[in-house]
């Protein structure tokens, strides 16, 4: 079964077919952060939503180049630096450093390629100097550069690819140098902005003067200089549909004559608590306030992976919560075969590992349908831990049944955060010191380090080999 997507330029599913003649490497774009502040928990739904792109991808034998550009000079990052009275790279440095953690956290793989803005301006001013020499760009009377919607049109190009737009009843023709401007306006947008004073230190120097770029064109300029003028997949929040992607077609398509794209793909809004973030509500989370809470990255990465790309998802506290029961589910499964398959690890996946796989990939291959794929995980739990109780899997079979569930895990992307099998040394010296108690029949003593162990999070479970510690 062929891999289908929906992409938001055809607004239909279809079947991924690379433009690589080879139908193996893949060009993966996904706008990045802009560091002008931490990034919220809605911001890494997009971030964990692309990398389950990536590496379903790459479970499917394609070969990725994944790139993620960094923003670090835009208005509100502008504005910051003159408030804080800082060195543009300095403020930027600090955030940027910070979103890697975070993308660390939520055991996100990290983009093959990150490109700052701020390191590709002279590719910036050329892809300019190609829309001015094509007739599309002109420069205003405040000095900046702006793109032509009205000329380009009369090319005989399109402008609303992404997201149907009625001219008539938009405001067409007004010039907006704001990096993020009204949804309703269909307008001439800045692709060079002229220095101001407000801009301080911040500024470069350009054919049309001293200035900086707009936002839309620093995305069109990183991502043809590193994957080409025409690339396989364009990711983002849906927020971006329009104006940022369907500025970046305008333009990048107005300098090359050549489709910018062939699919993008675009992930749903997160709500929090029912409602849209706002930190006057209460609901406004970057990562780093969930895990003050005692949430930790694996729940969150869970929780963000439980529905698909495309429904609005409401991400709750409660949501969290039942995010860690479910991983307990799966990590008592895992552990009990790892326990069973001992050092027999053969790599081969038979059986109901094969039938796991089957099912993921069925499930992920329609749209990434990670709902039904997560409902595939469970069932495989429910019946793995059946045979487990029942006595009727071999050690070879529980290693091959481990194959297969490292090959899903590959995608879903939580084993490696588990830390469940790292039991702190202290702790495991309190349960030999317990064991050594019950041996001498001191209960009073087994029964307090039983207390102290279940008061710092953990439980003891008996099992065939012996005594062990697991998370609670």
């Amino acid at each position: 079964m062929a891999l289908r997507v929906y992409n938001t330029l055809s607004r239909t599913l279809q079947d991924f077919q690379p433009l690589d003649p080879d139908g193996q490497a893949v060009g993966m774009y996904c706008c990045g952060p802009t560091v002008h502040d931490f990034a919220h928990i809605g911001n890494f739904r997009t971030f964990v939503f692309a990398d389950l792109v990536r590496r379903y991808l790459e479970f499917r034998g394609f070969r990725v180049n994944h790139v993620m550009n960094i923003t670090d000079v835009e208005d509100k990052i502008i504005k910051r630096v003159r408030e804080q009275g800082v060195k543009l790279a300095d403020f930027t440095r600090e955030r940027e450093n910070a979103f890697l953690e975070d993308l660390d956290t939520l055991g996100c793989l990290r983009p093959h390629q990150i490109p700052r803005a701020t390191a590709f301006i002279s590719e910036m001013i050329a892809l300019i100097g190609r829309l001015m020499e094509r007739g599309v760009a002109y420069q205003a009377p405040d000095r900046s550069i702006y793109f032509s919607i009205e000329k380009y049109r009369g090319c005989g190009c399109t402008y609303g690819q992404l997201q149907k737009l009625n001219f008539e009843e938009m405001r067409v023709g007004d010039r907006v140098s704001s990096d993020e401007y009204e949804k309703e306006s269909v307008a001439d947008f800045a692709l060079w902005k002229a220095r101001v004073p407000e801009d301080g230190e911040v500024y470069w120097d350009s054919p049309w003067g001293q200035g900086r770029p707009g936002w839309h064109i620093e995305c069109s300029a990183m991502s043809m200089k590193l994957l080409g003028e025409t690339f396989d997949l364009h990711l983002g929040g849906e927020d971006l549909v329009f104006p940022h992607h369907e500025d970046e077609i305008a333009q990048s398509e107005g300098a090359t004559g050549k489709p910018f794209v062939k699919y993008w793909m675009h992930g749903a809004h997160l709500l929090v608590e029912g409602k849209k973030m706002s930190k006057s509500l209460g609901n406004f989370f970057t990562l780093r306030d969930l895990l003050a809470k005692g949430f930790s990255g694996r729940e969150i990465r869970y929780l963000l992976l439980s529905a698909h790309y495309r429904e609005t998802f409401n991400f709750t506290l409660d949501g969290l919560t039942g995010a860690k029961s479910a991983l307990a589910r799966i990590d008592e499964c895992v552990a009990k075969l790892r326990e069973l398959a001992g050092s027999r690890q053969d790599g081969t996946s038979t059986g109901s590992a094969d039938e796991l796989i089957g099912r993921f990939s069925t499930a992920m291959d329609e749209d990434l349908n990670v709902s039904a794929a997560w409902g595939a995980v469970f069932e495989w739990v429910r019946e793995t831990n059946r045979r487990l109780a029942g006595g009727e899997l071999s050690a070879a079979e529980a290693a091959s049944a481990l194959a297969g569930w490292e090959a899903v895990d590959r995608v879903l992307g939580i084993g490696a955060l588990c830390e469940e099998s790292q039991v702190p040394p202290e702790l495991s010296a309190l349960l030999e010191e317990r064991q050594a108690a019950r041996k001498a029949k001191d209960f009073k003593r087994s029964d307090a380090i039983r207390d102290e162990l279940k008061a710092r999070g953990w439980v003891i479970e008996d099992t065939p080999k012996g005594p062990r510690l697991k998370k609670l």
